[in-house]
């Protein structure tokens, strides 16, 4: 999934079970002091986090960022931070999130080229049927592989 170069920082894998991916962009994120540095350490939580549409910008809120420990600034790690967006992708991101269900969800938080990005996702919440469908065919799944690779033997 990640490309020659990128250094993954974190995933949200529980964004892919309650959620529908609908559509994604990549998203800079504007970042203060030592941040960067604890996000190279991997100290951050995508779990919670999600994102907004508000005054023709994007933010990120509930992102978890805990304060760099040689660092003398004092941040707020769950402040809301800005999201850097092409304007045509924030209008596609408010007309997707003006459906009823949808919202902007953080799938993983990355270095491309040195600089911290996040791969936002437009997505529509399962209902707990859709979830357990996902359960029974990813174990239906796992149970075939288990039998070709017993045959191959």
């Amino acid at each position: 999934m990640s490309r020659r170069g990128d250094q993954v920082v974190a995933t949200n894998r529980r964004a892919r079970h309650d959620y529908l991916v609908l559509e994604t962009w990549e998203c800079g994120l504007v970042l203060h002091g030592s941040e960067v540095k604890s996000l190279r350490d991997g100290h951050v939580t995508i779990r919670d986090a999600y994102a907004r549409v508000e005054d023709g910008e994007v933010w990120l809120h509930s992102m978890h960022i805990p304060p760099y420990p040689f660092s003398r600034a004092e941040l707020d790690p769950d402040r809301k931070r800005k999201l850097l967006v092409h304007h045509k992708e924030i209008l596609d991101m408010a007309r997707g999130t003006e459906q009823k269900g949808n919202t902007l969800v953080p799938l993983r938080l990355y270095f491309k080229d040195g600089r911290a990005k996040l791969e936002l996702a437009l997505a529509r919440g399962k209902r707990a049927y859709d979830k357990r469908q996902a359960l029974a065919k990813r174990d239906a799944d796992r149970e075939a592989e288990r039998a070709l690779k017993g045959l191959r033997e």
